[in-house]
């Protein structure tokens, strides 16, 4: 079940990075009638974010599939989970916009960041309970 979670969270992550960079020339434009530099801008944010997500969901599974027993383990998913601030930011920018995916920003972060934390705690239980018996 541990795992399980873990997974689901790294594969939420991983999907909601790849659906960021299919739309990326429209979400461009519907910023209307601004200048060459700024679409560049919007464009290089909108892929970075893509990509970052990317790396963290294939983050999260890698470590996930070859060792979750280790303090190197637990260390990767609290930094991916402290990577989910940007909840924060989602939840007093993007939350505010009526494009419906960047409502959806805040849900899919928090939701990736709480599968994590929770695997990782019951995987730490059980490692306890290991180590007791």
């Amino acid at each position: 079940m541990k795992k399980k979670l873990l997974y689901v969270a790294g594969i939420l992550t991983l999907l909601w990075g790849v659906s960021h960079l299919f739309p990326t020339a429209s979400v461009v434009k519907d910023f209307g009638d601004i200048s060459f530099d700024n679409k560049l801008i919007i464009t290089m944010e909108w892929i970075v974010e893509g990509v970052a997500l990317i790396f963290l969901g294939l983050l999260t599974i890698i470590v996930t599939k070859t060792d979750t027993e280790s303090k190197l383990a637990k260390n990767v998913y609290i930094s991916i989970v402290g990577a989910f601030t940007l909840t924060i930011v989602s939840l007093f920018t993007g939350f505010r916009i009526s494009f419906i995916p960047f409502r959806l920003c805040p849900i899919i972060f928090s939701t990736s960041a709480i599968l994590i934390i929770v695997g990782m705690r019951l995987k730490l239980r059980t490692q306890e309970r290991k180590t007791s018996q």
